[in-house]
């Protein structure tokens, strides 16, 4: 088990449990659950859990956005979980509702896995051609380069091996048959390349000449390396064969002959009809996108820059991803994402805009590593974290991503590779032959998208909280002050190392001290706002009007009762007075279902007082003094 073990567990305890979890993948910032019943998962607990930046919605798909670290985390959870990035196979998953929320679930499915080696071969094929700019012609002779190319080249020419595995993950058949059945569509004997040397046997209507014929069928040839829908689609149809092969076969024969009927069946299926409508499908997409750029490049980019981030937030521009894919395996280029280049960096400016209006020290040094992710084309951090929730900066990002675009898609730059994120991006645009002008447009773009987007949150944030560290003062001293903290319930006051629950025991969440209630009335320990009250009112958070912060939370691990006890008086929000009767509580109901009544109060901002000191009282009644706060 990783570090992350204690979040892994966390995690999967609010999704609902593993018996919840029908599939789990990863991208490069979020954890991508199908979960079976969303409503069991717990929103606002996982919003607010160290280590979590938020929780998304989308696509059919349950999203916990963790960060640059998720793939330490995504192996944390899937050994906590007992999974290996899908649930057990005997089980269906809920499919998504709807034909587009099923498309993006199963392109973000297939493509998840592979992303990370993809953009690493992209940086390699950017190296290559930047080291052909600045060596000369000379350099595309040499090993260095032969050796290179391979490197960078392998994962898009073999596309479909990758594609074969990671598909057949989703679709729950063995990724090696998905592999053999990519290896197959990138045979050279079969590429249309290959085969259009040779004589003419007919021409098919809409179709195209054929060349060759299986079993008497006309086979209708095209070029399946690098390509990203035929293998998906072909895969998905060896799914269903291998349900009805396991369903017929012998089990003692299943092992050989359910492969067997698996790619006796699907292949020549995919290769005959498949292939060559897709092919048709995917021209027409692609000459229709090349048209729209033909008609208004400005246009064009312009849009697509300016929405990237927020169909990023939904998940929506894996519906994008593809499209570029065939376009770079059709034309060698693509003019659909080079709109999108400047949206990170746009993003990134604004959060550095923030940082510099920013008066809460300890906000402002949170803020410095999403800065220097969002530099490195991850975004996710400072979307979450930060520019959403101020809203106005996100607004100004976005049009700083659209003027970046428009003026890319205007120069007619063209992106050769897909690879490098953010400024390691700039040598996608390098021709393989070396030719560097639209790496130069894309610095030009990324100058821009910074520029606009720092100045306009420059002008339009207003940042209205207070330094919660400033040390300045008036010019009268600041003098020490208290406040009192009064017992939420009557019973027996414990030491917080009593308590059978390590985090609070061992003062990781605050200082304070326990009560073992011997009668279920609630009342307010201060007097302030209600800042939480979890969806399975075991646990209420508050913030004093004198700035300390405390917790209440009634039981152990009684969040597994999903409220069932709990009767709430108050809601999330509420100015309460101290000792107002804000909640009451079953006790019988929590002992009955074998958890500890034990319920921690806590000062959850200890590390900001000058001392938290409990009140040698060990037994209680509501609204008795048990904790001392001086600041």
């Amino acid at each position: 088990m990783g570090k992350y073990e204690q979040l892994a567990k966390d995690i999967v305890r609010e999704v609902g449990g593993k018996e919840n979890i029908s599939s789990l993948t990863h991208c490069i910032t979020r954890l991508r659950f199908k979960l079976k019943d969303e409503s069991k998962a717990n929103d606002e607990v996982l919003k607010k859990m160290d280590g979590v930046v938020t929780v998304m919605h989308s696509a059919g798909q349950y999203q916990v956005v963790i960060g640059n670290h998720v793939p330490k985390v995504y192996q944390d959870v899937c050994e906590v979980a007992g999974i290996q990035g899908n649930a057990p196979e005997a089980e269906e998953e809920d499919a998504p509702k709807g034909f587009f929320n099923k498309f993006i679930d199963v392109i973000s499915g297939c493509f998840s896995p592979i992303l990370g080696p993809m953009c690493a071969a992209g940086i390699v094929k950017g190296l290559n051609a930047l080291l052909s700019f600045i060596c000369g012609s000379g350099y595309t002779a040499t090993g260095t380069y032969a050796i290179l190319n391979a490197i960078g080249d392998s994962v898009f020419y073999f596309m479909p091996v990758l594609l074969g595995y990671s598909s057949a993950k989703k679709f729950k058949v063995n990724p090696v048959i998905g592999m053999i059945i990519g290896a197959a569509l990138c045979y050279p004997n079969i590429q249309l390349d290959a085969l259009k040397g040779g004589e003419v046997l007919g021409t098919l209507p809409l179709v195209g000449d054929y060349y060759a014929k299986f079993a008497g069928i006309p086979f209708v040839a095209a070029n399946y390396t690098s390509t990203v829908v035929p293998v998906i689609l072909v895969v998905m149809l060896a799914a269903k064969v291998s349900k009805v092969a396991n369903k017929y076969v012998p089990e003692m024969l299943q092992s050989f002959f359910v492969p067997f009927f698996i790619l006796i069946i699907s292949l020549p299926i995919g290769l005959l009809f498949i292939g060559p409508v897709v092919t048709i499908l995917t021209n027409i997409i692609s000459n229709a996108f090349q048209a729209l750029y033909s008609f208004s490049p400005i246009l064009t980019g312009g849009v697509i820059g300016f929405v990237w981030q927020a169909l990023v937030i939904f998940g929506l521009h894996w519906a994008i991803v593809p499209i570029a894919l065939i376009n770079l395996g059709l034309n060698g280029f693509d003019t659909i994402l080079v709109g999108t280049f400047g949206a990170s960096f746009a993003q990134t400016a604004a959060l550095f805009a923030m940082y510099l209006k920013m008066k809460d020290k300890n906000k402002k040094s949170l803020a410095v590593p999403a800065i220097i992710s969002g530099i490195c084309g991850v975004t996710e951090p400072s979307i979450y974290g930060y520019t959403l929730p101020a809203k106005k900066p996100f607004i100004a990002s976005m049009i700083g991503g659209g003027i970046s675009g428009a003026v890319m898609s205007a120069l007619d730059v063209k992106l050769y590779t897909s690879g490098g994120l953010g400024v390691f991006g700039v040598v996608n645009y390098i021709t393989p032959e070396g030719d560097a002008r639209g790496m130069w447009i894309s610095m030009l773009g990324i100058v821009i998208a910074v520029v606009v987007g720092f100045a306009l949150t420059m002008v339009m944030y207003k940042d209205d909280s207070e330094d919660t560290t400033s040390n300045t003062t008036t010019t009268e001293a600041k003098k020490a002050t208290s406040d009192t903290i009064v017992a939420p319930l009557s019973g027996e006051v414990i030491a917080l190392n009593e308590l059978k629950d390590a985090a609070f025991a061992e003062g990781a969440m605050g200082k304070g001290v326990g009560i073992v209630p011997t009668d279920g009335k609630v009342v307010a320990p201060v007097t302030g706002t209600v800042s939480v009250l979890f969806p399975t009112l075991h646990a209420i958070g508050f913030v004093a009007d004198s700035g300390v912060e405390v917790l209440v939370h009634i039981g152990i691990d009684t969040v597994q009762l999903n409220g069932k006890g709990f009767k709430a008086l108050i809601k999330q929000g509420d100015h309460v007075t101290q000792g107002q009767h804000i909640m009451d509580v079953d006790l019988d109901v929590i002992k009955e279902a074998g958890y500890e009544i034990q319920t921690p109060v806590i000062v959850t901002n200890s590390a900001d007082m000058l001392d938290v000191v409990s009140v040698d009282n060990k037994n209680v009644k509501t609204n008795d003094e048990i904790i001392k706060v001086v600041f």
